[in-house]
């Protein structure tokens, strides 16, 4: 069924990603984008409303039919979910709270973890900063497919196929690509949504359980929202890796589609990114960019110019010497220059491989907000 892909290989690049540069010339033209470095106030409590929102459905689920729950999951549970997913991508950056609080950000996307129904925050975490650190690299950035994905999901329908096995492959493909050991907060958040589950199970039963995880996992597979996973970095334009969506659906997905604006700043919050671009209109407007994730989708199954091969790759040499903190967090390895101080706080939470102009903090954020590829504190 349908075309097949024309694509028999990534598009393999030899020059580092684009982000560093693009993030020293902002900051030396438009040095006003270091006010942007702040905690959101008011995220918190979007976050907690929304948890809030999906227990008071669990109570309402319990009682209604399996037609109706299953509606109720794609349409709304399932975007809150898939909504909270993206909030947990917010706080992996230390957004909710600051760098100099990374252990209550932990703690606070287990709690946005709690409706998704399986334990996620850590996990990705854990993984999201090679993403920023090592964007394009083979076997670091683990957002990439895999090769046997793209010989696999060659035409149309098995593009669909991949589209709706999408979460699986979010699971499975770290596991397979780049293993880490786990970590004892990856433990609490198992402990924690354990004990979630089980208290919806009690009160609401299983109907309940099975409306928050089904929803996760419908609205990760088909549904409008997931066009970010393909809209942010799938090469619909030869010579861009990382796309902005400047559409309706950023209102309720944490302007995750400001996703050129993220990865220029991922410390800046997301409530803040439309005024980056606002700041720096030169550095965005003539980007390519998306007004549809419903329309990256349909292209997505049907141009035979994209599919999972359609991703800028890159080889990565790691740094031999990558600085170990005795609480056994490490820092961000990706340099973007040849020139590069090393800080850490004093509680011991380390910061990424950040270009200091003098070292100093201003809320938990490097004054000048150069972070190398990626995140800071961990």
């Amino acid at each position: 069924m349908g075309t097949k892909v024309s694509r028999n290989d990534f598009e393999w690049v030899y020059t580092d990603q684009p982000h560093g540069d693009r993030r020293r010339a902002m900051l030396k033209k438009y040095p006003q984008i270091k006010k942007l470095f702040c905690i959101d106030a008011h995220f918190k409590y979007v976050v907690a409303a929304m948890v809030a929102a999906q227990v008071i459905a669990c109570y309402f689920v319990k009682d209604m039919s399996w037609p109706w729950i299953l509606a109720l999951a794609y349409f709304f549970g399932g975007t809150i979910n898939h909504s909270l997913t993206l909030a947990i991508h917010d706080i992996s950056h230390n957004t909710a709270y600051g760098y100099q609080h990374a252990k209550w950000n932990r703690y606070f996307g287990m709690f946005a973890n709690l409706p998704i129904g399986v334990p996620m925050s850590i996990s990705f975490k854990k993984y999201h900063i090679d993403h920023h650190r090592y964007l394009g690299g083979d076997v670091l950035d683990v957002d990439l497919p895999t090769p046997i994905e793209g010989y696999l999901f060659r035409n149309s329908f098995l593009k669909l196929i991949w589209l709706i096995l999408n979460p699986l492959f979010y699971v499975l493909r770290p596991l397979a690509v780049n293993p880490k050991p786990l970590t004892v907060l990856e433990l609490h958040n198992a402990v924690i949504q354990v004990i979630f589950d089980g208290l919806i199970m009690y009160f609401f039963g299983y109907k309940a359980v099975l409306y928050l995880v089904v929803g996760t996992l419908i609205s990760m597979g088909i549904h409008p929202i997931t066009g970010h996973f393909i809209s942010e970095h799938y090469m619909y334009t030869k010579g861009h890796e990382t796309y902005s969506y400047y559409g309706i659906l950023n209102l309720i997905t944490f302007n995750v589609g400001y996703h050129m604006e993220h990865h220029d700043f991922p410390a800046i919050p997301s409530s803040k990114l439309p005024l980056m671009k606002k700041i720096a209109p030169d550095f965005y407007d003539d980007l390519p960019s998306y007004t549809s994730w419903c329309k990256v989708l349909w292209d997505f199954v049907f141009d035979p110019a994209i599919g999972p091969f359609a991703r800028v790759r890159r080889e990565i040499e790691l740094e031999q010497s990558k600085m170990q903190l005795s609480n056994g967090n490490r820092h961000a390895n990706g340099v973007i220059g040849s020139e590069v101080t090393k800080t850490h706080l004093s509680n011991g939470n380390g910061h990424s491989n950040g270009v200091l102009s003098n070292g100093k903090m201003l809320n938990g954020y490097h004054q000048n907000g150069v972070l190398s590829n990626g995140d800071s504190a961990e």
